[in-house]
């Protein structure tokens, strides 16, 4: 497969955002990709950085603006895209959404994000209502894509799921960056763990990964923080975790990965791990912590 991956700085104009982004799935179309993916909240700055009730007034409803412009794009170009929408699902009730576009610009389905942060200039529970659609792979004319968004790639649980219910890869879009008071030494240690837990992800469930970020720096509105320098660095790796690609932190990249969906196949014959899990033994996994 010819996988099509968009890292972009964004600003606070929204319709020069998704201008870059067309053009952008454009270019990946002409070189052959079959399937594009974008990072999180794709249309905008990220918001989240403060609790604004007035953002709420981004959101759209899915099918929508949106779905709509790149369902036409998907159907032009025959690709498939992957979207991170801030949904408006009934009044006062909103989710952090990704969808999938086939190629004949139809929806082919949509995944809610199921974790949702709150931290420092991540308020994500102020906009979001956790994912109420489970773990389900997305079916396309690709394969099956197991898409799960940012917060969730720090949980072998969700990976592990989307696994166990047929996905043929992995797909992240994030939004994640370096806190601007952390010393080079911890936001270099930050960095590594997200790209290490994610090829864990991969070499757990013998799957292929893309996980794509944003770049470009964004400032905090109520001047509380120093804003996030977004930390780029999106990337594809293989069903042991090999890396096919890693983009630069602070490049806008446009690239196409190539990669083998069969070789899933082979790996699972050599490192069996679903034939040995233990499956009688991990009720306790549903537990919040065991006293």
């Amino acid at each position: 497969m010819k996988a099509g991956i968009i890292q972009q700085a964004n600003t606070a104009d929204i319709q020069e955002n998704v201008s870059r982004l067309q053009t952008a799935i454009r270019t990946l179309a002409r070189q052959g990709a079959e399937l594009i993916v974008m990072q999180e909240l794709h249309n905008g700055l990220y918001f989240c950085q403060t609790e604004d009730p007035h953002v709420f007034e981004l959101a759209e409803t899915i099918p929508g603006p949106s779905t709509a412009l790149f369902g036409t794009l998907a159907n032009e170009l025959g690709v498939v895209i992957v979207l991170s929408l801030f949904e408006k699902r009934a009044a006062g009730l909103y989710h952090n959404t990704a969808v999938v576009i086939e190629k004949d610009g139809t929806i082919a389905g949509k995944y809610r994000k199921m974790h949702i942060p709150d931290d420092p200039g991540y308020y994500e529970k102020f906009y979001f209502t956790p994912g109420d659609l489970g773990f389900t792979p997305i079916s396309t004319s690709v394969g099956k894509l197991g898409v799960l968004v940012c917060w969730d790639q720090w949980f072998p649980e969700a990976a592990r799921l989307m696994t166990l219910a047929g996905a043929d890869l992995l797909i992240y879009p994030t939004a994640i960056g370096r806190e601007l008071t952390d010393t080079e030494e911890e936001q270099q240690r930050q960095l590594d763990a997200w790209i290490t837990v994610q090829r864990g992800h991969a070499v757990a469930n013998a799957l292929p990964v893309i996980s794509v970020n944003r770049t470009g720096y964004e400032p905090d509105p109520s001047s509380q923080t120093h804003g996030i320098r977004f930390w780029g660095n999106s990337f594809v790796c293989g069903p042991q975790g090999e890396m096919l690609f890693c983009a630069p932190a602070d490049k806008e990249v446009a690239e196409i990965v190539e990669i083998d969906t069969h070789r899933t196949e082979h790996i699972r014959r050599i490192w069996p791990f679903l034939r040995d899990r233990r499956i009688d033994a991990y009720g306790d996994l549903t537990k919040r912590f065991r006293d």
